[in-house]
């Protein structure tokens, strides 16, 4: 199933960016009616039901003692059309999930095809076969109910269970559940967390960076550098230079990091980091799904953050969670992985020295000779 909504999604995700109905002679051909009249239909009959409920009320007529039954119905009439509109904004703002560049495929399909429904989107009209429907409940609750072409289910044939037959499967939401959720800080389509936005924020927090390469607003400037307390030197507190070829025999100096007291340092502020995340756990399967788990880099993420998802190694909505810990482990090992790589791996690399001498071009033959002659000097070996 969850291959089932990765495909599904990005297929409704193409179509709907692509213009390529704009070219399709059959389909500006003909007239699609979008008129779902969901309003209309759920309250056609009320004005005859609230009649006759205040009728009876007002006559002494009521079926239940104390017309306790009718005065209900009174009261759940008089309030459904504003219950009908707060419910459908609320269904609506999660939809809304499905159209985001970094939404996770690994969301219900069935989501995205509501979405387009409620957004009379060319290929899901009535003409096209989709229906919606609002019914009132005399438990005071609504329900809204998709039905279309998409919205089925393969069961096995009762004569043949070899056989699979496809069959009607209509998207059921209620009012109340879905409040009830929406109240414990639950969606119905889970939103991805932006984690560019998350990372760029945490960069300035981690104590890594000179004084100077703060801006106002805790912002790292477009010149900032890591501190000297994390570049490695040697014993006489010299520069620990890594040397790069440049080609044509030629080389550079470029400084080296200890890359464990940058992880000593950073690890308290990216684990309180993830902490939060994990706190909204279908917003964490979001990011893993999306982000975190394929380790792609930013410019991935920019450019293709729907195709880069975590595949075969997504996370399932229905059945991993509530996380378990070797998830929230591994979720958190990986976070680190892609905060390294994706964010702070470009001030860790080819650093150029800061003492201006050692940072020119020099011939590498040169320099092989004069490494080997500091190394034989220093371990006393002329």
């Amino acid at each position: 199933m969850e291959d089932k909504n990765i495909i599904t999604n990005l297929t409704l995700q193409q179509m709907n960016q692509s213009d390529a109905l704009g070219f399709n002679t059959e389909f500006i051909s003909q007239s699609h009616d979008s008129n779902f009249d969901l309003l209309g239909k759920a309250f056609q009959n009320t004005g005859r039901i609230y009649a006759r409920l205040k009728m009876a009320v007002d006559n002494g007529n009521c079926v239940s003692e104390n017309c306790v039954y009718e005065l209900n119905q009174l009261k759940r009439l008089q309030e459904a059309p504003q219950a009908s509109l707060d419910f459908i904004s609320s269904l609506l703002s999660q939809l809304e999930i499905t159209e985001s560049s970094n939404f996770d495929p690994n969301n219900s399909y069935e989501y995205t095809v509501a979405n387009c429904i409620f957004k009379n989107k060319p290929g899901f009209s009535k003409t096209d076969g989709y229906n919606i429907y609002l019914n009132l409940l005399e438990d005071s609750s609504q329900e809204i109910i998709f039905e279309g072409p998409m919205f089925t289910k393969e069961l096995p044939h009762p004569l043949d269970p070899s056989y699979m037959v496809r069959v009607e499967n209509p998207l059921i939401i209620n009012s109340v559940a879905l409040e009830s959720l929406s109240e414990s800080g639950t969606t119905i389509v889970s939103e991805t967390p932006d984690i560019n936005k998350e990372m760029l924020a945490l960069l300035p927090e981690v104590g890594l960076f000179t004084a100077e390469s703060m801006m106002e607003g805790g912002q790292l400037s477009p010149t900032a550098i890591i501190s000297e307390e994390f570049v490695l030197k040697n014993p006489d507190g010299s520069f620990d230079y890594e040397i790069i070829d440049l080609g044509n025999g030629k080389g550079r100096n470029v400084l080296k990091y200890d890359m464990n007291k940058i992880e000593s340092k950073t690890n308290p502020f990216i684990n309180a980091e993830v902490a939060g995340l994990l706190s909204d756990e279908q917003s964490a399967v979001a990011a893993w799904n999306v982000y975190i788990s394929k380790g792609t880099s930013v410019e991935e993420d920019d450019q293709m953050v729907q195709s880069a998802n975590a595949g075969d190694d997504s996370w399932s909505y229905k059945t991993d969670l509530p996380l378990q810990q070797p998830h929230k482990k591994l979720f958190e090992i990986k976070y680190k992985q892609y905060f390294v790589e994706n964010y702070l791996k470009q001030f860790i690399t080819n650093q150029l020295p800061t003492v201006k001498e050692d940072a020119a071009v020099f011939d590498l033959a040169e320099a092989k000779k004069a490494k080997a002659q500091k190394f034989l000097d220093d371990n006393n070996l002329n």
